[in-house]
């Protein structure tokens, strides 16, 4: 693995992570890099490697990404204490256990939402509803109805949400093509039926203090729908007061918001077992978490990574 060490002359805000839940299954894995003051970033693509700076002067902010966080409440007294700046972007869905079978109950990570509010603050935490999932069990009636159950346990404890709808990537599409089996259908749905959808859902975050953004769909923004910029330096210059200017606009795939980041993830790691995942094909990210050695700088060594199919 080559690997080079990366040299700023800024904080870097660093990604925890798009590619894979580190909160949920990789806490002490973070712990360790933290203390080591350093981990191994790998390109997932062109497989270079950079060594990343965790130490706190270092690091601008971290951007945590989780469908649980409810794991990683231990660690966080310990990052604060260290000075780290941290924002949450919390994935609460409630969807059926058939499509998230591996997620807590929503019980458990609205618990785990609302005890980092109340340890940071509701900015901090940006709650996702993503993606938007339509089917015959999950139609619009359902995610009205879901959305809104949500909306009243959240309010109060965030201010924004953001959406998506699900991105049908090849491998999705073949998972989707298993529950049809199962008599589970897909529904086509035009992005003008979309859009309306999204006004909805809109209407009722406002009525809970809660500001809706669109993920990497812009043919949702318009009205009370904002343009969501996941990693987003004027949210992180306003909590801590980040130079905005000093970070580069930088979207990771079409129709993204966001600034330039360094993600410690790797691909194909998460367990969660979510069928409308891009980042995992299941069993094998099974497979290399029971590979995952919490004392090397990598989350995962690429020896050891099983194939994740495109």
């Amino acid at each position: 693995m080559e690997e080079k060490m990366a040299l700023f002359s800024i904080p870097r805000i660093v990604s925890v992570s798009r590619r894979t839940d580190i909160p949920a299954f990789y806490g002490e894995w973070f712990r360790q890099r933290v203390r080591q003051g350093w981990a191994v970033s790998q390109n997932p693509f062109s497989r270079r490697a950079i060594r990343v700076s965790l130490r706190p002067e270092d690091v601008a902010a971290f951007v945590f990404w989780s469908k649980n966080f409810a794991p990683f409440l231990p660690y966080l007294a310990e990052l604060k204490t260290l000075g780290y700046r941290m924002v949450f972007l919390f994935t609460i869905t409630g969807l059926p256990r058939i499509f998230e079978s591996r997620v807590p109950d929503t019980g458990v990570t609205v618990a785990a939402l609302q005890a980092i509010s109340r340890m940071f603050s509701p900015g901090h935490v940006q709650w996702r509803y993503d993606p938007i999932f339509l089917t015959s069990v999950t139609d619009e009636k359902y995610h009205l109805r879901r959305f809104r159950e949500l909306c009243r346990l959240l309010s109060g404890y965030t201010t924004r949400c953001y959406i998506s709808f699900v991105c049908l990537y090849p491998k999705v599409r073949r998972r989707l093509q298993a529950l049809e089996k199962q008599g589970i259908k897909v529904l086509a749905v035009s992005e003008t039926e979309q859009a309306a959808l999204a006004r909805q859902l809109a209407e009722i975050a406002a009525e809970h203090g809660i500001e809706l953004y669109s993920c990497c769909n812009d043919h949702l923004v318009g009205g009370l729908v904002k343009k969501a910029h996941c990693v987003d330096v004027e949210l992180l210059a306003s909590l801590f007061n980040l130079e905005a200017g000093f970070y580069r606009f930088r979207p990771t795939r079409n129709q993204c918001g966001c600034w330039e980041s360094v993600d410690i993830g790797v691909y194909n790691t998460c367990p969660h077992g979510c069928i409308y995942c891009y980042a995992s094909t299941g069993a094998g990210a099974s497979k290399n978490y029971l590979h995952h050695d919490p004392g090397s700088p990598v989350l995962i060594e690429r020896e050891n990574i099983h194939s994740q199919a495109r």
